[in-house]
């Protein structure tokens, strides 16, 4: 369990001097969105809007901002060096158990893989998961982001669990901003239950709602309409997975990546 420190370590995010000296002036994200660390990153601008999505997400760089299952970093990478030296960046992933002997926890594999993409120090890096989540740290988050992973959840039997532990951590102003793909309302249950990827709007409207949130605003900014989101081999079709290989990979490539919802929710009456 990391309780115990989570707190402290957030705390030094906020004020620690070495922090400060690393960084000078805090960047704006026009800067992190250039910055060399963001290289091989920046090719995906252009499907997922990164400054339009924060925009409508209305994140501030001065905020207590949870960044719920970060996988690979992509997201992490904007938002770590941008929320950090004013704000408390903090990573939050599913109860993942006990690991095998010998392998770190994911917090501190998290952690020190975040250093790595951003030079800044792991020990001011803030990461948990579901069940370190103490009653003091409830009403404390100003924004919770969950990008493309709510299928996950939904093929793991995990949604109702980990979207009401966001609601316990959000502040009574705080919201959840979620991109997902997204399937055509038309789609059967079996091709949007969220096995190929893909989820119908309605449904991921109606699920926060059983799990205490209402609906604030949607947008296209993620919308790609070239995406007819019926591939065999579901989302990962397309790029930037191309599951299928060097097979119509030209046109694949052409279409882009998925078709996505951008929906922004807060916390029900």
């Amino acid at each position: 369990m990391r309780i115990a420190p989570i707190f402290a370590v957030a705390a030094l995010a906020l004020s620690s001097p070495a922090l400060a000296d690393h960084h000078g002036e805090a960047p704006s994200l026009e800067d992190v969105l250039a910055s060399d660390h963001r290289s091989q990153d920046a090719g995906r601008d252009q499907y997922r809007h990164p400054a339009e999505t924060l925009a409508f997400f209305d994140v501030e760089p001065t905020m207590r901002v949870v960044e719920f299952s970060p996988g690979g970093g992509w997201y992490t990478r904007v938002l770590l060096p941008w929320i950090a030296p004013q704000g408390t960046y903090m990573a939050m992933q599913p109860d993942s158990g006990e690991p095998e002997e010998g392998t770190p926890a994911w917090t501190q594999r998290f952690t020190t893989a975040a250093s790595g993409w951003t030079d800044l120090p792991a020990e001011n890096i803030v990461a948990f998961e579901t069940d370190d989540i103490t009653e003091d740290m409830h009403g404390t988050a100003d924004r919770i982001l969950v990008f493309r992973s709510l299928h996950g959840l939904l093929n793991n039997e995990a949604a109702d669990t980990q979207l009401r532990a966001m609601r316990r951590l959000l502040a009574e102003d705080g919201m959840v901003g979620v991109v997902q793909h997204r399937a055509p309302e038309d789609t059967s249950y079996d091709d949007a239950s969220g096995s190929r990827g893909y989820l119908r709007q309605a449904d991921v409207i109606r699920l926060f709602a059983i799990n205490g949130f209402d609906l604030v605003a949607a947008s296209e900014i993620n919308a790609n309409p070239n995406d007819p989101a019926e591939w065999e081999r579901g989302v990962w079709t397309l790029p930037p997975t191309l599951s299928g290989g060097d097979a119509d990979r030209e046109r694949l490539t052409a279409i882009g990546e998925s078709d996505r919802m951008t929906l922004l929710f807060r916390k029900a009456d």
